[in-house]
């Protein structure tokens, strides 16, 4: 090669040096626009990583946007519903208010009487309250009277089966059948009769007063026949208590309109009648004594 070259001319071996000096710069400057073509690519393609992660978000976004939208679209609907029902509300508020300029003046005449006349009546059933109030205090005190009465007057019988008790704004006189009858019997003796006797000159002096005669027994049934053929405690109970009446209106001062006779057998006793102390407390007679509450219905009927 050493000798090739000598032999060349000297214009040729200058070229070729140049030659080779030219190319080898181009072929670095071709290799650096090479290399610096990859580090734009490069950078490119990241970019190109960033703007599709970008573009995927702002989709994401979108779709935020676009169903933020949808929902503030539906609340517009929502809100303009609304608003149509209030103007509704609000034109049918001016036209009652306008009805109601029209016929106020009418209309407060008529409340203003429908309140005067309501007034009157509260006032008028708060006095038949208070006179109701008045009768009930006065035929409390009436029955406190009586019955003190009856206690005095039948003091003589306190201890043999009598009892005087105020409940209920009524006196009930509780007779036991040991103090008025035999048993299985139904004709009054002697002490029994005195005690319905002075019983009856209390109630010949409260000619107001209602009067029931109940007759009640014990549980043991009625065997055979008595007497004048009493059948069962019912037939018993209900002569008792007829003879009570009879001894009362031997006094002509009782008002017979006021008497009531009851049997009640068996079947309201006050004690247990499974032992032979209850089956004494059970036979006997009670007198209810009742005011007239003749006036006290009438008046509650008016309230």
């Amino acid at each position: 090669m050493v000798m090739i070259f000598k032999k060349l001319p000297l214009f040729l071996l200058t070229g070729i040096t140049l030659s080779s000096c030219v190319t080898r710069k181009l072929y670095n400057d071709l290799d650096q626009q090479y290399q610096n073509v990859l580090k734009e690519n490069e950078r490119l393609n990241s970019d190109l990583e960033l703007l599709n992660t970008s573009n995927k978000d702002l989709e994401q976004i979108k779709k935020q946007l676009a169903d933020q939208l949808k929902d503030l679209q539906q609340e517009r609907s929502n809100l303009n519903a609304e608003i149509i029902a209030a103007q509704n509300k609000l034109k049918d508020l001016k036209d009652s208010y306008t009805n109601l300029e029209k016929h106020s003046e009418e209309t407060l005449r008529a409340e203003a009487a429908r309140l005067a006349k309501a007034k009157s009546e509260l006032e008028e059933k708060a006095n038949r309250v208070l006179e109701l109030e008045n009768i009930l205090a006065e035929n409390d005190r009436q029955m406190k009277t009586l019955k003190d009465n009856l206690a005095q007057a039948l003091n003589d019988f306190e201890g043999r089966g009598l009892s005087i008790e105020q409940k209920n704004g009524r006196v009930y006189v509780s007779m036991e059948n040991k103090l008025l009858f035999n048993s299985g019997s139904w004709t009054i003796n002697n002490e029994g009769k005195k005690a319905v006797v002075e019983l009856g000159k209390v109630l010949a002096d409260n000619n107001d007063i209602s009067v029931l005669i109940e007759g009640h027994t014990d549980n043991d049934k009625v065997l055979g026949n008595l007497g004048e053929g009493v059948q069962n405690n019912w037939d018993l109970s209900t002569k008792r208590a007829l003879t009570i009446v009879a001894v009362l209106v031997e006094n002509p001062s009782i008002n017979k309109k006021n008497l009531t006779a009851a049997g009640r057998s068996e079947y309201a006793p006050v004690a247990d009648s499974n032992t032979p102390e209850g089956k004494s407390k059970n036979r006997r007679i009670e007198i209810i004594l009742t005011p007239n509450l003749d006036k006290i219905n009438q008046m509650l009927n008016q309230i």
